[in-house]
């Protein structure tokens, strides 16, 4: 009796994730889509999609008892292979499910690590990396405490939210009891935590069966919390294979992955070189490719979407075979900004480097690459410039998350 094909249960509460579902229809699986009645028009590659299944949006979030209800069901005449969240907001019901359903893949702990702010924070403490010094928006006397140890400013930061959104820089006591006070009871689903000035730098990977198999360092430009909160441009560049901020880098990141038990799957990882001491300190990693289209800027410089490769490490699982493909060795940079124009005109970033354009209404994207890291860093500051001052606008950051 042949083999019968994998079927693929992926979670997208946000429109993600297309090329993952191309990936596992390739490789030969039944791929089964569960997200929201927000996206049912979205533009989906339904060609590779073999049913699709909805919930109701509750405040960005599906009801999680009705979810587990609604996949048991399904799970009555479909056997399900792979459970996989598309999406930070979905790490969660995913582990749940894979726990409810006994699917391998990681369990709810686990995520936790990959998920929670504050179990980051505790967890990268107790290996020993090194991270911005924090406190849970809790107990008041360890509250107290806190802000007696560690100057201001601080941030106080949503322990389950993705990005910047809903980061509050705290700039002394009074600030952080009004703050509080805002929270409520819901306090406890948030962390303060030391404001490190620094640039920030981002690790994406690859790893299957405990091993490292792709890790790439990039640096932001302006931090993302100042573009969220303060608009700007997004920029990040990948960085010199051979440099030694390169090297620490993936060192960190590696070091921290397997303290947080990532056996098989991507991550984006996220770290800080702070100006006042020099080091670098951790500040939160994910199970997941990054946003921002980074898997774009990665692809760029390496050859290697880690949306389809992805899709091949979740398939192989934790005994099947999986090898990454050779990167190429080329350098990447990428921009994005709110455009004032619906469909903003960019004829005149005509460089040859320049191969990849951001088609999304009221946006302006661009990514470069070159062999030359200089080559790419100059193109990149001369075209940030031009967007400031010819297409850029802004608007308030959101408190939560949007589709």
């Amino acid at each position: 009796m042949p083999d019968q094909p994998l079927t693929i249960l992926c979670l997208a509460s946000y429109f993600k994730g297309q090329e993952f579902l191309r990936e596992c229809k390739r490789q030969g699986c039944r791929v089964f889509l569960l997200t929201s009645y927000s996206l049912e028009d979205a533009k989906w590659p339904h060609e590779s999609v073999d049913d699709f299944f909805y919930m109701p949006d509750v405040d960005s979030k599906w009801n999680r008892e009705h979810t587990i209800l609604g996949v048991s069901h399904l799970a009555r005449t479909q056997k399900i292979d792979r459970i996989v969240p598309l999406d930070d907001f979905d790490l969660e019901t995913a582990a749940a499910l894979r726990e409810h359903l006994r699917i391998p893949g990681m369990g709810e702990t686990t995520t936790r690590y990959f998920r929670d702010k504050l179990a980051m924070r505790a967890r990268a403490r107790d290996a020993g990396i090194l991270a911005p010094d924090f406190v849970h928006v809790l107990n008041d006397d360890a509250i107290r405490e806190f802000i007696r140890r560690v100057s201001a400013p601080w941030v106080v930061k949503p322990r389950s939210l993705a990005g910047s959104i809903g980061i509050q820089k705290i700039a002394g006591e009074a600030e952080l009891s009004e703050a509080l006070e805002k929270l409520g009871d819901r306090r406890s689903f948030f962390l303060l935590e030391q404001f490190i000035s620094g640039d920030i730098y981002h690790v994406d990977t690859i790893v299957h069966r405990g091993q490292l198999l792709f890790s790439n360092a990039s640096r932001y430009g302006v931090p993302p919390m100042e573009v969220t909160q303060g608009g700007g441009v997004f920029t990040t560049r990948t960085l010199p294979r051979d440099s030694e901020t390169s090297r620490e880098l993936g060192r960190l990141n590696w070091k921290t992955l397997q303290e947080f038990g990532l056996m098989w799957g991507v991550s984006h990882s996220e770290f800080i070189h702070s100006h006042a001491d020099g080091r670098y300190y951790f500040l939160e990693t994910s199970a997941r490719v990054g946003g921002a289209n980074i898997a774009e800027l990665l692809e760029a410089a390496s050859g290697i979407n880690l949306w389809a490769e992805w899709a091949k490490v979740e398939i192989a699982g934790h005994d099947g075979a999986y090898s990454t493909p050779q990167p190429r060795n080329d350098y990447a940079g990428l921009l994005v900004s709110l455009a004032r124009q619906e469909s903003p005109d960019t004829a005149q970033f005509n460089d040859p480097e320049v191969v990849w354009r951001m088609k999304l209404p009221w946006h302006i994207g661009l990514i470069i690459k070159s062999d030359d890291p200089s080559r790419v860093e100059d193109l990149l500051n001369q075209y940030v410039a031009k967007v400031r001052a010819e297409v850029m606008t802004s608007q308030p950051a959101p408190d939560k998350p949007t589709h």
